[in-house]
């Protein structure tokens, strides 16, 4: 199912070639991709959205309407010059409120119910152009587990920082998951397989570390409501 077209590079084709490669080269379309790249694009997508939907929104639409990528015929619709104009502007409202304390926090809560089924719904997306409701489904259900993952763990992860006085944690955090989520944007669109490795990597890391969030979390708010300055452990 591998493509002869992909020989030159792993990844989706054009984007960050030099000039004289772009002009001998067609842009990546979802036929000269194997299953396995797909499934890579569908779990960063995922991934990615519960830490940054709507920079994952804005950055695929992007390279589609550039022209580097051939999106898959369920992305196309993020090509389309109103859905990158209101999927820049939320990425702006959301890159200045993750950066303040408190208020990001209140804003993942707010996105808890747009993230995970936006993560199911691009995966699903992905497959969409193969006609496979089979594929679609199981995509679906793998994008929205891994944005929940990657959701609730960025979500604790900011809650536990909010309890800390000083703003350099929180703000620290916050850059980090902008190169994150960017990383992988660029990274499953150069290198496919690398970054389906990756995210697997993250969801194994996040779930460990979501427990122990809870249990933090859970202890402070013991302790503000009244469940003593020790915390009775989780």
């Amino acid at each position: 199912m591998h493509d002869k077209r992909l020989a030159g590079g792993p990844g989706f084709g054009a984007a960050g070639r030099p000039a004289r490669v772009q002009r001998q080269a067609k842009p990546t379309t979802v036929e000269s991709l194997d299953v396995a790249q797909l499934i890579a694009l569908a779990a960063v997508l995922g991934f990615a959205s519960g830490i940054r939907l709507y920079a994952v929104l804005l950055v695929v639409g992007l390279v589609g309407y550039a022209g580097w990528v051939d999106l898959p015929a369920g992305l196309g619709i993020l090509q389309h010059p109103w859905v990158l104009g209101t999927a820049g502007l939320m990425f702006l409202v959301e890159f200045i409120a993750d950066k303040i304390p408190g208020v990001d926090t209140v804003w993942d809560s707010i996105q808890t119910f747009i993230r995970i089924p936006a993560g199911a719904a691009l995966a699903a997306a992905v497959f969409g152009g193969l006609d496979s409701a089979v594929w679609s489904t199981m995509a679906a259900i793998l994008g929205g587990s891994l944005a929940a993952t990657s959701h609730f763990t960025k979500a604790g992860t900011r809650a536990a920082a909010n309890t800390s006085p000083e703003p350099f944690s929180n703000l620290g955090l916050s850059v980090a998951e902008d190169i994150t989520s960017a990383g992988l944007l660029w990274l499953v669109l150069t290198y496919p397989l690398v970054a389906l490795g990756l995210v697997v990597v993250l969801a194994l890391l996040a779930a460990w570390l979501l427990p122990r969030l809870i249990r933090f979390i859970a202890r402070v708010v013991r302790r503000i409501f009244g469940g003593g300055p020790s915390g009775a452990g989780p």
